[in-house]
């Protein structure tokens, strides 16, 4: 198998890095590279700025301002000898050999062989491989519903909208037929769920009612939760949405899926609901990746670390971003799946590697006699989330003290 081998003595230390998301850029864009030579994994070569992920889907942005290139948030990746990108996943860890097992996202192209495999060693690894969506085992939605994750994900969505609206107007259509090709609908009613309803609503206030206007009254938004919206916001901020969304054109149903079929949903209680378009925000879990890795699993499934984002049975691994989570022994609590979660544990992560590498610690296995200065502490600054029409939420009451300006 093709292998990237250890480093040699004199050599800078390797820190390979799996993972393009908030966590894994941070530290790339934080990581002192006078320390160390970095190797990027991922089988995307962007960092994706997912609050705004969907305003691409209407049009209210374009694709290319909501993403930034690897190389451009860690030019060493690009320019340093001993640093490289590598488009692939990573599917395996072996934590005695210091090595990581990856296959190409080849695609189309024709390598030596396809699968095309090949192993990293590495001196100190950082998984931040983030998480996939929660669908919960229910039937029918990997096959017809449409995630929110990624750019191409927000492409599959702008595309079908368009097109389903074209296809409305088309002669001979019942008019049953176009209320099922213009209903759009939206199940979990999370910070994304909501935030993707409340741009339809203006796209079709907007868009919809000046360009289709043969079939704008047909067009529906509908969002589907099982309890509240924003649930972990204040009540007086949840009402607030539910008020706004209502008043705008989204219909808030309460219910549970129970399966989906590739036009119509049916809901725990029986109902059936008939769609042309299903967005699928459900909240995030383990990725197949992360069960796979015989580490430390905290509450939740996701990858163990102790109070340094440092898996114990591995000293010169660390695992920080979705696919992380604090051991029960540690008595710190279950960090959210937020961006400024991520975004903080690579900042502080890039920090402690600079301390190692500092003592001479950098090498593999030398992560014993260094100290590793004070504990990763989150410190919650409040959540945010838009409802459409220029409107947005912000939850400050863990935070009371942070000034806000007009």
């Amino acid at each position: 198998m093709p292998s990237l081998g250890p480093t040699r003595p004199g050599e800078k230390p390797r820190v390979v890095v799996l993972g393009t998301g908030w966590a894994a850029c941070r530290l790339l864009k934080d990581v002192d590279t006078r320390a160390y030579d970095v190797v990027c994994v991922s089988p995307r070569n962007h960092m994706v700025f997912t609050p705004l992920l969907a305003s691409t889907c209407v049009g209210t942005l374009e694709f290319r301002s909501v993403v930034e290139p690897v190389s451009r948030i860690q030019s060493a990746l690009a320019t340093r000898p001993g640093s490289y990108f590598f488009l692939a996943s990573c599917t395996g860890v072996d934590t005695k050999a210091h090595e990581v097992y990856c296959t190409a996202a080849s695609g189309d192209a024709q390598l030596p062989s396809d699968p095309y495999q090949f192993k990293i060693a590495y001196d100190k690894l950082v998984i931040a491989s983030g998480a996939e969506p929660l669908t919960f085992n229910i039937k029918g939605v990997q096959e017809n519903a449409i995630f929110l994750r990624e750019v191409s994900h927000a492409q599959e969505i702008r595309r079908k909208l368009l097109t389903n609206l074209m296809l409305a107007e088309n002669p001979g259509l019942s008019d049953e037929e176009k209320q099922r090709l213009l209903h759009c609908v939206v199940v979990g009613g999370g910070p994304t769920g909501v935030e993707f309803s409340g741009e339809l609503s203006d796209f079709i206030t907007r868009d919809v009612r000046q360009r289709y206007a043969h079939v704008k009254d047909y067009v529906k938004v509908t969002l589907i939760e099982a309890n509240e919206i924003l649930s972990s916001f204040d009540i007086g901020l949840r009402q607030y949405a539910t008020n706004h969304l209502s008043k705008y054109g989204v219909n808030l149903v309460r219910g549970i899926v129970k399966e989906v079929k590739p036009t119509e949903i049916t809901l725990s209680d029986g109902t059936r609901v008939p769609y042309g378009l299903l967005v699928w925000s459900t909240g995030v879990g383990p990725s197949e990746f992360v069960k796979s890795l015989y580490l430390p699993k905290s509450p939740g499934g996701r990858i163990g670390v102790d109070e340094w984002l440092r898996v114990p049975t591995a000293p010169d691994v660390f695992a920080l971003g979705d696919c992380a989570g604090f051991l029960e022994g540690t008595g710190k609590p279950v960090l959210p799946a937020l961006a400024q979660v991520a975004e903080r544990e690579g900042r502080y992560l890039a920090r402690l590697l600079g301390k190692v590498a500092a003592q001479n610690g950098g090498k593999a296995h030398c992560a014993g006699k260094v100290d590793l200065g004070e504990p990763f502490v989150y410190k919650h600054i409040g959540s945010m989330a838009s409802v459409g029409r220029y409107k947005a939420l912000v939850d400050l009451r863990e935070n009371k003290a942070l000034p806000l300006s007009h």
